[in-house]
């Protein structure tokens, strides 16, 4: 058994680490709550957004823009995966790279190469050391994160559409179901899915100024960097919410291990007294 004081100094020890899984829960609990309202405002344009895309790959146009057609040969996918910057969040990001590399091995086994852009440090970071073409990254968002930090890396999987080097391309992020829940979500971006662009039919077309191709590919791209940024916004709520339950998780286990440590300390310093008195005892006898 232990002594007294590497018992003594273990409980210090986990007492300490307590202390920082604490501070981390309450400052997740104090920032989840913008998180949440910064994603839900953004909800409503990303909507409508929809609703206008909808209308658009409906309408009886003579031009048809590259991203509402679909490509029968896939010959390349391009990924846009979404993580956070920071660890001790439980099993958020690696929840969603276990999924992604299932995905990822079934394009392989169709002979379809990938492309990937990293949003996040710990996306970033994973994806450098498998099998995958990484063609840009952005990290270091903050809590904040704006539209032109990731106008670059969108446009870099945009390009590469436009040119049909890239024949789909897929997001991928937590997204916020509840405070305890978060779950790894898969989108199509491009081509626009049927059930993104489906409403009622109609055999009428919008005038275009100043013609058709501007406007659309102008709308279009604005629809894309809407879903992007909103899935950003989504795991950042994801990544709070994942660190609060964690923290606490760990808050508990520790309190657990500091209740047990301390049993054994009462036991070693009972055995260590009772030794103590038996040695005093058979001094005593022996004179």
């Amino acid at each position: 058994m232990a002594g007294g004081r590497e018992i003594k100094t273990k409980i210090k020890s986990v007492q300490n680490t307590r202390k920082v899984t604490r501070a981390l829960e309450m400052v997740s609990a104090s920032k989840i709550r913008k998180a949440q309202d910064r994603m839900k405002v953004s909800r409503p344009y990303a909507r409508v957004m929809k609703q206008v895309i909808g209308h658009l790959a409906q309408a009886n146009s003579d031009y048809q823009h590259p991203y509402l057609v679909e490509r029968q040969d896939v010959k390349r996918v391009g990924y846009i995966i979404v993580s956070s910057d920071r660890g001790l969040a439980g099993g958020l990001n690696n929840n969603l790279f276990r999924k992604l590399l299932g995905e990822f091995r079934k394009w392989q086994e169709q002979g379809v190469e990938i492309d990937v852009v990293t949003i996040g440090q710990k996306a970033s970071v994973f994806f450098r050391r498998i099998n995958v073409n990484m063609v840009g990254s952005v990290t270091h968002l903050g809590d904040q994160p704006k539209l032109e930090q990731l106008v670059g890396v969108i446009k870099v999987m945009l390009d590469g559409y436009s040119s049909g080097n890239v024949d789909r391309v897929f997001i991928c992020y937590n997204d916020f179901v509840n405070t305890m829940t978060q779950r790894a979500a898969f989108d199509q971006l491009l081509p626009l899915p049927e059930s993104d662009t489906k409403v009622a039919h109609h055999d009428w077309d919008y005038i275009y100024e100043p013609d058709a191709a501007s406007v659309l590919e102008h709308v279009l791209t604005r629809y894309v960097e809407s879903l992007v940024y909103q899935a950003v916004l989504e795991n950042v709520a994801s990544e709070h919410a994942a660190r609060m339950v964690a923290m606490k998780s760990a808050s508990d286990n520790a309190t657990k291990l500091i209740g047990t440590l301390n049993l054994v300390y009462n036991k070693a310093r009972q055995a260590a007294i009772t030794q103590e008195i038996s040695e005093i005892v058979s001094g005593a006898a022996a004179v």
